[in-house]
């Protein structure tokens, strides 16, 4: 048995890829709420808590709510595979849809964060995005 060489491993490589027509890239942005006027973190349940920001974000956008045991714990957009998450440390993560260029992504991205902004200024709640 030969030893694999570089080009051995590159065409090993090159088998799985897929034809560059079906290239998407996709998006996770994650993000930690607080409660604006005290800076604590953001509670599961209340008026001003995560559950209310996903209630109020499936009611504009029509994103379907995911439960666990009754309680909203994300949302998933009915026409792609796109979601809204909340995650073990009680961040909110966008899971974007694999879309075809940086600009869709970062299209997404706003209109995500543009809607975040306008619940969290009514809500009087903020968002800290790091990574």
């Amino acid at each position: 048995m030969r030893a694999l060489d570089v080009d051995d491993l590159a065409g090993w490589l090159a088998e799985g890829c897929k034809p560059e027509a079906r290239w998407r890239i996709g998006t996770e942005h994650e993000k930690i709420g607080f409660l604006a006027d005290s800076l604590r973190p953001l509670p599961y349940d209340g008026e001003r808590s995560v559950r209310r920001i996903l209630e109020l974000m499936a009611g504009i956008t029509g994103w379907e709510i995911v439960r666990e045991d009754g309680l909203p714990i994300a949302l998933a957009d009915p026409h792609s595979p796109a979601s809204v998450t909340l995650e073990p440390g009680g961040q909110l993560e966008l899971s974007g849809a694999p879309l075809a260029s940086l600009f869709d992504t970062c299209r997404e991205t706003t209109d995500h964060l543009e809607l975040l902004s306008e619940i969290s200024r009514r809500l009087r709640t903020g968002f800290l995005s790091l990574g």
